[in-house]
């Protein structure tokens, strides 16, 4: 049996987050949740997924934040999906190598889907 892609998915929307775990379950992958980047980061040690669905405003720890201590340990792939389109959070997204940043209102399910699977097979 060939193990399911785990995809992390660092959200503070509860309902966005559900249904997130649903089309990415439903895809194919398996799918972890997190509702700050404290427990994003708590949950990448516990998982290690192959790719990271990140947030950047959140309580507790918010995404950037999470993405700079992230890159102390690791390279894994991170799809920023915000609400934001604040050039400046952009800039330091690329700056700790976020793979791409995707505002939530410009992309459908299916989009960030197919983001996620060009991700995976570089």
């Amino acid at each position: 049996m060939v193990e399911r892609k785990k995809i992390l998915i660092v959200e503070d929307e509860t309902s966005l987050a559900k249904t997130l775990v649903k089309k990415i379950t439903l895809a194919g992958f398996k799918a972890v949740l997190a509702f700050n980047g404290r427990e994003g980061l708590k949950k990448f040690k516990l998982t290690q997924p192959d790719l990271i669905l990140l947030d950047i405003d959140m309580p507790v720890m918010d995404g950037l934040t999470m993405l700079k201590k992230l890159r102390k340990t690791s390279n894994v792939p991170v799809i920023i999906l915000t609400n934001l389109s604040d050039k400046e959070k952009l800039s330091q997204s690329l700056q700790f190598k976020s793979y791409d940043y995707l505002i939530k209102t410009d992309f459908s399910l299916e989009e960030v889907i197919n983001k996620i699977n060009e991700v995976l097979k570089r």
